[in-house]
């Protein structure tokens, strides 16, 4: 006497399709510096994936240019491309693996889409906060420096910066009664 299927599954796997194919939709950020060829290749072969595993390609929506919030390589801007597509799990780690190791792709991310969902671009940024904008520094009221005294002609300041005491007597003796104690020890 078994529990039913049900109970025996983790919560973690409750509603999870098992080798059945998923809807999927995968953010590509491309270096801004490709050529349109070099952008349409790594895109093709990302539909060539899908169809090579089973899977059925939806749509590219091409995002365009569009500045980042943080550079990355020392860039400020990525190419953004939004491909959806059905496939089996196993074909979203193919081409998750051929994506991190494919040149021009800056970021990449894969996510399950929401069933009857649909995705679009966000509208691009006026042009007033497509740049970041900078902090500045009010201007400071300015107050006068005071003129500064002329050097003696040696490059050295007429008078020292600090005072040194010559020594004395009293300090000639002292030290010397400090050093007495140890010769008559030895």
């Amino acid at each position: 006497m078994f529990p039913p299927q049900q109970a025996r599954e983790a919560d973690s796997d409750r509603g999870k399709e098992r080798g059945n194919v998923n809807d999927y939709e995968i953010l590509i950020m491309l270096d801004p510096e490709l050529a349109e060829e070099r952008q349409t290749e790594i895109v093709t072969r990302t539909q060539e994936l899908v169809t090579k595993g089973g899977g059925n390609w939806l749509s590219h929506d091409v995002w365009g240019r569009r500045r980042l919030a943080y550079e990355i390589d020392h860039k400020t801007d990525g190419a953004y491309h939004l491909l959806q597509f059905d496939a089996e799990p196993s074909t979203l780690d193919e081409i998750t693996r051929v994506l991190k190791i494919t040149d021009g792709v800056m970021r990449h991310l894969a996510t399950r889409r929401v069933k009857g969902g649909t995705r679009q671009a966000p509208p691009p940024l006026p042009a007033s906060e497509a740049a970041p904008l900078r902090y500045e520094r009010p201007p400071a009221e300015a107050e006068p420096l005071e003129p500064l005294e002329p050097m003696a002609e040696n490059g050295a300041d007429t008078e020292p910066a600090e005072e040194y005491a010559e020594p004395t007597v009293e300090s000639e003796q002292s030290e010397a009664s400090e050093a007495a104690p140890e010769e008559e020890g030895a």
